[in-house]
């Protein structure tokens, strides 16, 4: 098992990176939701913005 381990080192630590990396998106867009952002829009120009009637109660 450690022999494992040690020959897959790298593989294991870009793996931590990558899911530390995902779970802190989630937890930023959780947030923001919560605090009644949108998640989806940050273009300024909502008018303009494609998702504009799915993003912001009329």
């Amino acid at each position: 098992m450690i022999q494992w381990i040690i020959s897959n080192i790298w593989t294991i630590i870009i793996c931590t990176v990558l899911i530390c990396i995902v779970a802190a998106i989630i937890i930023s867009m959780v947030r923001k939701k919560k605090q009644g952002k949108s998640v989806v829009c940050n273009c300024g120009n909502c008018k303009n913005c494609a998702m504009h009637g799915s993003c912001h109660k009329p």
